[in-house]
């Protein structure tokens, strides 16, 4: 068996020696963990299977961590991303038409005026933690300003989201009943008293928005209705949850190891600069590289096969997106940052199916901003030091990491 499960391997990059070696193996792997393990899917081909069959492979028969849940923890702690249809169809339709790509255009010039700003200070101070000044602040003010939600908040509920992240590694700092949390941990999401905490303060916002609608995301969601359906209070704050996580936390991820790749690899930058019609590209490469979050689980639903492995009704069967990512089957020369790629089938937002990201369109707008932005400073990076990893197995996570301005 080849560990690819212990989060403590993530503190030096992602393995991709270990994900190569059961890529390279015939049929699926059988992966231990816990009481019981999964199946490890790692070859792009077979990512795309599971992903567009979710008759076969299930989201809301089981947790879609690693980790299993008891009955009613699930069911307190289901979001869209744990849903099969009919929920799931009636979930995303109930918010989809604020992330088509035409709604989020709307907030390109907030996107880049915030991204201006920070690019700017984080020039005038010659450099420096580019996650704190640029990666983190970018994404968490752009999906507050879309919800809706007062911007001075964003350091707290960047710290939120931080603390959530924790629940993936192993290494909880929180106490048990931090911020006033009285909810048993393994009804919150990632086992989070931080999970209670954004609770409170999406109702918060929620009531406030029922009594008083605005033209924002937090109002959408408190009285999108379609046909009579509107989410339930449980739905509704799991939603809030998910949006400021995954709105927050992959972006910034995304930008992080973007900006490393092109400190690491100027060449790729001065084409940039030299052609800016290989800004779509571009964008494409740095999701395919940063792969933000690194795996989703599925259960199987009924008895299957997959590349030629018999899998039984409740075995966890595990994509490993940052492994498809660099399948050679599908990218050549996959260990290379090369933005001009045409190949853009990564799975960074799924392998399609009706789980992929809602967020996807918003992602792409970002960091095109960003690089955009970038360009107009003529801003060139250097990497200054080594970049500090969380130890999570789940988000491709990076702390903290020190660039220059060369």
């Amino acid at each position: 068996m080849i560990d690819v499960a212990t989060p403590s391997i993530y503190l030096d990059g992602i393995p991709h020696d270990r994900l190569g070696a059961i890529r390279d193996l015939p049929g699926l792997m059988w992966h231990p963990y816990e009481t019981n393990g999964f199946w490890a899917v790692t070859r792009h081909v077979d990512v795309g299977e599971v992903s567009k069959h979710p008759e076969v492979y299930s989201s809301g028969i089981g947790h879609t961590n690693l980790w299993d849940l008891e009955a009613d923890a699930l069911e307190a702690r289901r979001t869209i991303i744990d849903s099969d249809a009919p929920d799931h169809t009636r979930l995303r339709r109930l918010v989809s038409r604020a992330f088509t790509p035409r709604n989020i255009m709307v907030w390109e010039e907030t996107t880049r005026s915030i991204a201006a700003e920070l690019l700017d200070g984080f020039i005038a101070g010659g450099g420096g933690d580019w996650v704190d000044l640029v990666a983190a602040p970018l994404p968490i003010r752009v999906i507050l300003t879309i919800l809706g939600v007062p911007v001075e908040d964003a350091a707290f509920l960047k710290q939120l989201s931080d603390h959530l992240i924790e629940g993936t590694t192993g290494e909880m700092t929180l106490p048990d009943d931090a911020f006033g949390n009285t909810t048993p941990l393994r009804l919150l999401p990632f086992g989070s008293p931080a999970s209670f905490a954004m609770y409170e303060y999406g109702e918060r916002i929620g009531a406030e928005r029922t009594a008083d609608p605005r033209d924002d995301l937090v109002t959408h969601l408190v009285l999108a209705e379609s046909n009579g359906d509107r989410l339930t209070p449980t739905e509704y704050k799991n939603f809030f949850q998910v949006l400021v996580f995954a709105g927050n936390e992959t972006t910034r991820t995304a930008i992080t190891h973007g900006a490393e790749a092109f400190a690491m690899f100027p060449d790729e930058w001065n084409r940039l600069m030299a052609d800016p019609s290989l800004m779509e590209s571009a964008v494409e490469e740095v999701l395919r590289w940063a792969t933000p979050v690194m795996h989703m689980r599925r259960t199987a639903a009924v008895d299957t096969s997959l590349a030629g492995t018999e899998i039984a009704a409740g075995d966890k069967v595990v994509m490993w997106y940052t492994s498809a990512n660099r399948d050679p089957e599908v990218f050549e020369d996959p260990a290379r940052f090369d933005i001009s790629r045409l190949d853009y089938e990564h799975v960074s937002f799924g392998g399609g199916g009706p789980h992929f990201c809602l967020g996807a369109f918003l992602a792409r707008m970002e960091i095109r901003v960003l690089l955009e932005e970038m360009l107009k400073r003529n801003l060139v990076l250097s990497k200054e030091g080594e970049p500090v990893r969380a130890p999570s197995n789940f988000v491709h996570g990076v702390l903290s990491l020190d660039l220059g301005v060369a």
